[in-house]
């Protein structure tokens, strides 16, 4: 479903009226260019718009800047959409010019690029231009009829609200039922003269207690109590029973359903399968949608039934081009069960007076319903079963690639391409993710329909192709949690995530313990005792460095304004780097011979030199420089390891204990260790480690578009996203090259400092042996 983002609910309910039940000026305005239906449905969304706008400014002003955008965002995401095609035959310039202003509020509030005055005089400017529009419309502001029945439905949506306030702690939907009852005194103001006398003091008095209530944050049932009180009056003046008009409400966006479908059946009858996929799309995403959660509380299966029939099965059947008869039975069925679910709806005395919402309209019950108000059954981050873990993989899978088409495409100029590229990526894959990932995140799953919907609206709006991109790159990384949220982390990706980090920290702490070691031991053989102390002190140096270095990092990265994904590459990178390196270097002392002569080559050398801060410097280099290679390699580890935090921390600790325990040995107890077997397992580490970086940091470099992706979906294997992100395996060409590369220079190179060098090294001792032989021989002869 699209929803707007969590809690900025709409602020002023729309109202579908049944307008031969009000004897009123609108027959005049017959002949205008909209029909009354039409133009009262216009009206109606423009002062939601309105509404939303003033609460906006009114957070503006405050400094609360989400809040702002919260309000914001409905225009452009829902309210405008369900009149564009209405607003267009009356203005289409005007049209056009207020979907693109009301596009770039939220967006201009969000990224802050403007000052609060510039933004509160563009809502100033988009005000003056709603009453530009609703001038043409010539509806007069003073229609006692609508104005009420307006009044009505704005109180009714008001004690939604508070309800979803959750008695004011909600303080976006606390603000939107303040901003409801305001907006509806305000209305009712407009027209209070032609009241009776005696009704008019009393709906006065009712308005001033229900704002008393509000602001002491009275409970739910008074609050319902007033605005039913209030709406009584109203009808009794006008003569209008509350049934009689809630009771065709909900009826609009059952007809346009029915109209949309229609369209479906005229249009494959004329052959223009493409229209008639747009009309069963629009059908299903801009008004089923607002329908589901009622018709669910009464009948799951009759739900689920129309929601295939529209969503999977006719949009099938259209882009199959299957023929026009078979298409309108299957409209016809939906159809049927359209009518069974109107039926049982017109029958809901919740439903009938608190929902009533034109067709495509932004309604608090009907965007609130699954929004922070979630009641179904919950589950675990994981708890799915395999195939649901499988198809989300699949699904997945699908949607990157009609998100990398949906940039091809925009970049083209082909903005009408990119939109349905992007409406097929939530309609035909996303919504299958929802299906497991909702009761385990609602919230969440609420985010990422949002950002789908934030980028048809930018498309639609032609926004910069950097704008469009980067959406895309929110989306992809919503993408990798909505796998984890439902995969979890599994048994696999924990295990090598303990085991890595355990192999970080002992390959690099027992490169120290040892140096360290063979220090002391050299002191202690050599009666230098005095300098211990002195190495301690740079031990402890190196460690406090290493801390310091751990959160300037972090610091850095978070000024950097850097995006997450571009860190993590770097960081992937960097630790390529030092773990080549690294590997290579500790391969050529892998023989005991060279291991010790490179120690006491350095501690020969500090003794030698007998200075106090040498002992000191040499120590503390010797921890802080593999401190500062473990914080790089940590860093990088922890961004590819989500959830995974804890099992990283319990590696670490294991690795310190069994370094500890070795020293031990190997200091108190004289034990050698066998080093080249200990390094050659280090080195071998390491090349695992830098090569799984490669193909992560590659991934963030293709997730930024930085490197081109071309997907092997189908040909590499597809591991699960935490597998992946442990072992660097992507499906795509770029990942697996760069790995097989970096595997290819480790070959290599081990074969040459292992096989090739050692080979020569001899073959030139040999050499030498054999001519100083030759040489003795010659002196014996003479």
């Amino acid at each position: 479903m699209i929803s707007p983002l969590k809690n900025p609910s709409t602020v002023i309910v729309p109202t579908l009226v049944m307008l031969f039940l009000i004897i009123s000026p609108l027959a005049a305005f017959a002949q205008q260019q909209t029909n009354n239906d039409d133009a009262l449905i216009i009206m109606v969304n423009m002062e939601r718009i309105r509404t939303q706008l003033q609460l906006a400014d009114q957070s503006l002003a405050a400094g609360d800047t989400e809040a702002a955008f919260a309000h914001a965002f409905i225009p452009h995401t829902t309210t405008f959409p369900s009149i564009k095609g209405q607003l267009e035959e009356l203005d289409e310039q005007s049209a056009t010019e207020l979907e693109v202003r009301l596009t770039d509020l939220p967006i201009d509030i969000r990224t802050g690029d403007q000052s609060v005055d510039a933004l509160r005089q563009e809502i100033s400017g988009i005000n003056a231009l709603l009453d530009g529009i609703l001038a043409k419309l010539g509806l007069p502001a003073s229609d006692k009829g609508m104005v009420s029945q307006t009044v009505v439905f704005l109180l009714r949506d008001a004690v939604q609200s508070y309800q979803l306030s959750n008695g004011g702690s909600n303080q976006v939907e606390y603000e939107n039922t303040i901003g409801l009852v305001n907006v509806a005194e305000s209305k009712y103001q407009s027209i209070a003269a032609s009241f009776d006398e005696r009704r008019s003091a009393e709906i006065n008095s009712f308005f001033a207690e229900l704002n008393s209530l509000l602001e002491q944050k009275a409970d739910n049932g008074s609050i319902a109590r007033l605005a039913t009180a209030i709406e009584r009056d109203f009808a009794e003046e006008l003569s209008l029973s509350a049934g009689s008009s809630s009771a065709g409400e909900h009826a609009t966006y059952f007809s346009t359903i029915r109209e949309l479908l229609a369209n479906v059946v005229t249009e494959v009858n004329n052959g223009n399968y493409e229209l008639a996929d747009q009309y069963a799309i629009t059908a299903y995403l801009d008004n089923y949608e607002y329908l589901e959660t009622p018709i669910e509380k009464h009948d799951h299966e009759l739900m689920l039934a129309i929601e295939i029939e529209m969503r999977e099965e006719l949009i099938q059947m259209i882009r199959a081009e299957e023929p026009p008869a078979a298409i309108e039975e299957h409209v016809n069925g939906i159809l049927t069960k359209l009518d069974q679910a109107e039926e049982i709806l017109a029958n809901d005395p919740s439903f009938s007076k608190g929902s009533g919402t034109p067709a495509g309209f932004a309604n608090i019950e009907e965007l609130a319903a699954g929004f922070g108000t979630y009641t179904g059954e919950r589950r675990e981050m994981g708890e799915a079963n395999d195939p649901a873990k499988a198809a989300v993989r699949n699904n997945i899978d699908k949607i990157r690639i009609k998100l990398d088409e949906t940039l091809r495409l925009y970049k083209d100029g082909n903005a009408e391409g990119a939109l349905l590229t992007s409406r097929a990526a939530y309609l035909d894959s996303y919504e299958n993710v929802e299906i497991p990932l909702r009761p385990i995140d609602p919230d969440f799953t609420l985010e990422m329909e949002i950002k789908f919907a934030e980028l048809r609206n930018l498309i639609q709006a032609r926004a910069p192709y950097e704008q469009v991109e980067g959406k895309v790159i929110e989306i992809r990384r919503g993408l990798d949690e909505s796998e984890r949220l439902v995969s979890g982390t599994g048994v696999l990706a924990p295990a090598i995530a303990f085991s890595t980090s355990f192999s970080i920290i002992f390959r690099e702490g027992l490169e120290s313990a040892l140096i360290v070691g063979a220090i002391l031991t050299y002191l202690e053989a050599s009666r230098n005792e005095r300098f211990k102390k002195h190495v301690y002190y740079g031990i402890v140096l190196a460690f406090a460095a290493t801390a310091v270095t751990w959160f300037v990092a972090q610091f850095i990265i978070e000024i950097s304004g850097a995006s997450r994904e571009l860190i993590e590459a770097i960081a992937g990178v960097s630790a390529v780097a030092v773990l080549f390196w690294v590997s290579f270097w500790i391969l050529n002392k892998v023989e005991t011979k060279k291991w010790i002569e490179f120690v006491k080559a350095k501690v020969w050398k500090a003794t030698t030199t007998g200075s106090v801060m040498v002992f000191v410097m040499l120590s503390f280099f010797t921890v802080y420089r593999e401190g500062f290679e473990t914080v790089l390699f940590y860093q990088a580890m922890i961004s590819f390891a989500k959830y995974m935090e804890w099992y990283v921390v319990a590696g670490m600790v294991v690795g310190l204990g069994v370094i500890t325990a070795v020293t031990f040995v190997v200091r108190r107890l004289g034990k050698k260790l066998p080093l080249r077997v200990l390094f050659g397992l280090t080195m071998g580490i390491g090349a695992y480690m830098s090569i799984a970086f490669m193909g992560n940091a590659v991934r963030e470099f293709q997730e930024v578009g930085y490197i081109p992706t071309t997907h092997l979906i189908g040909t590499v294997p597809r591991l699960d996203i935490n597998t992946a992100t442990m072992t660097g395996i992507h499906p795509t060409l770029e990942t697996i090259v760069a790995q097989l590369v970096l595997l290819g220079v480790y070959l290599a190179g081990s074969l040459y400092v292992l096989v090739i060098q050692p080979r020569r090294n001899r073959a030139i001792e040999s050499a030498r042996k054999s001519h100083a032989d030759l040489a003795k021989k010659k002196e014996d002869v003479q």
